[in-house]
């Protein structure tokens, strides 16, 4: 009887040990701080809308790089078109 007491004791010590390493108190602290909470969601909204116009500059820039080498390249119905997108898109870009 005394083991299975011990056996218990020990699960409860481990799981009261979980929990603490869970930091709770922190987290409904974090939650119901309704301004830091806002503020943080926009600063995150914020950085992720600028990381994708970057991204999307980045790949943007060199898909136009892979048009115009293909166009260099001039196949025969592919070139004349690829020479249009990328005349239209860097007079968009001026």
């Amino acid at each position: 009887m005394k083991e299975w007491r011990d056996d218990l004791a020990k699960k409860m010590d481990e799981h009261l040990q979980r929990l603490e390493q869970l930091h709770l108190a922190e987290y409904l602290a974090y939650a119901q701080d309704r301004r830091r909470l806002i503020r943080n969601h926009f600063l995150g909204g914020l950085a992720r809308g600028a990381g994708m116009a970057v991204g999307f500059t980045i790949l943007g820039a060199i898909l136009v790089i892979f048009l115009r080498h293909l166009a260099e390249q001039n196949l025969p119905l592919i070139g004349d078109f690829l020479a249009q997108i990328v005349t239209v898109v860097q007079r968009r870009l001026e």
